[in-house]
């Protein structure tokens, strides 16, 4: 979730571009009433480099993180 994406937007694509081998799918959809931003992305990543990923994205202040794992095949 994005707060204040004009402020957060430079830093968050950044990162995004730095993981960018691991990103399949991004979806993002504004939230006006709420004044934020809901970013969704779907990740092909070991558990480390989604540690990592989620790691950097957490720092970013204004950007609230959550992530969630599928079984492997």
């Amino acid at each position: 979730i994005v707060e204040n994406r004009r402020h957060v937007a430079p830093e968050l694509n950044a990162v995004l571009s730095s993981f960018g081998d691991l990103i399949v799918a991004r979806m993002g959809l504004p939230y006006e009433k709420r004044h934020c931003s809901v970013i969704t992305l779907i990740v092909d990543a070991t558990t480390d480099e989604l540690g990592a990923f989620t790691g950097k994205l957490g720092m970013i202040k204004g950007l609230s993180v959550k992530s969630a794992l599928g079984k492997s095949r």
